[in-house]
């Protein structure tokens, strides 16, 4: 379950989820770029997100893609969903919002949604970027160390 969170954490991808769902059957990427008004390849780089995480299909005709939705990952995410959300206990007989309803509410699309996917989102890409920094700054280190180091057996 955490990967498909991590894949719905982004707005744009939550927000191309909501576009293949209003189409119901297969979209142009091309339509998708016109409906979100941001740019093909950024279109592309968060539809191959979904596909791999298997929310979406893709069919290829020619140059052009078709993507529809893929219903079967989100029956899975509301089976584990349902326990959490589908609990009322309150006194007062109004179902209490739980943290699992909050989380539900955020990663179907609410404002607070908006905040907290972008928020995560920032978290993953910052730690991603840092441990790419620290993967090179390594790497120039380890070279420098083998270049000091005596070439044994010339």
């Amino acid at each position: 379950m955490a990967d498909i969170f991590d894949v719905l954490a982004d707005g744009t991808r939550r927000e191309l989820l909501s576009r293949l769902e209003r189409h119901a059957g297969e979209v142009s990427v091309s339509t998708l770029v016109t409906e979100l008004g941001i740019s093909q390849p950024t279109v592309s780089k968060h539809l191959k997100v979904l596909r791999e995480s298997g929310l979406v299909a893709v069919r290829e005709e020619g140059q052009h893609r078709y993507y529809r939705l893929d219903r079967a990952p989100f029956a899975e995410l509301e089976d584990w969903l349902t326990p959490f959300v589908s609990s009322s206990s309150s006194r007062s007989g109004v179902q209490d919002a739980d943290p699992a309803s909050t989380v539900f509410a955020a990663w179907a699309g609410s404002d607070v949604g908006d905040r907290v996917g972008r928020a995560a989102a920032d978290t993953a890409h910052s730690a991603r970027v840092a441990l790419e920094a620290a993967q090179e700054k390594l790497q120039g280190a380890q070279k420098r160390v083998s270049d000091k180091l005596p070439k044994w057996g010339r």
